[in-house]
């Protein structure tokens, strides 16, 4: 078997797992919590977990000869391994292929980043709260001390606004800050850049001298005169009476 079929047979179950691992996460942070819940969170959070890691492992073997070349030349696996969220971001792919829609090889690249960097940021948040609140939630002066609060505080953050009524105070928490930080300023750079390629595009656009509209009128007029010079000739030509 090669790494091509792996992937292939083993993507399915994979994303499955990561959502599992995400709602379990979920579950166990929001809810808080404790005894019997608490344990199967773990428990689903530990098998999904091993799942990536056994995945990573097979298809670092798969790569044979040239392992060391794979490790570098795949760095995103070891990300998805580390952050199984991440593939759900792998999700997001549907909505870049939306059937019936022709577009510019621009215009599908702008959606491709557009669609992926709005949606790994909506992750991202999402995430962050999550992380945030698991590190604040029984640390001493904590004002963040409910999932309301965390994604307040994460969007506050990831568009730089920073109204200060919610600080973390751990450092996990201050950590997890610095990345949902520059995750809103990539997402500030996505949008702008996007906004500017589709302008540019558009200005582009008007100015072609190709609009067809133009290109119609203008075949009618060298129509027009090839055949008035035709007709000239044609009478220069004739024989007279």
């Amino acid at each position: 078997m090669d790494e091509t079929t792996w992937r292939r047979r083993t993507g399915p179950y994979l994303l499955s797992a990561s959502i599992a691992f995400i709602i379990a996460y979920s579950w166990r942070v929001i809810t808080d919590a404790s005894g019997a819940a608490a344990l199967t969170a773990d428990i689903v959070i530990l098998v999904t977990w091993c799942m990536f890691a056994i995945d990573y492992i097979a298809k670092l073997r798969l790569a044979k000869g040239h392992r060391w070349r794979w490790f570098r030349t795949h760095l995103g696996d070891i990300a998805f391994t580390l952050i199984p969220v991440l593939r759900v971001v792998l999700v997001l792919r549907v909505f870049t292929r939306i059937p019936g829609l022709h577009l510019t090889k621009a215009a599908a690249l702008r959606t491709r980043i557009l669609v992926f960097g709005v949606g790994s940021t909506a992750i991202l948040i999402y995430v962050a709260s999550l992380q945030v609140l698991d590190a604040e939630r029984r640390a001493a002066g904590a004002t963040i001390v409910s999932f309301g609060d965390a994604v307040w505080w994460a969007c506050v953050t990831a568009t730089t606004t920073g109204f200060g009524d919610f600080t973390p105070v751990t450092m996990t928490g201050r950590v997890v800050g610095v990345i949902v930080m520059f995750g809103g300023l990539a997402l500030a750079g996505i949008i702008t850049a996007t906004l500017a390629s589709w302008v540019l595009e558009r200005g582009a656009h008007r100015a072609d001298d190709s609009d067809p509209a133009a290109t119609r009128g203008d075949v009618r007029a060298l129509r027009d005169e090839v055949a008035a010079l035709r007709s000239e000739l044609t009478n220069r030509d004739a024989p007279e009476q």
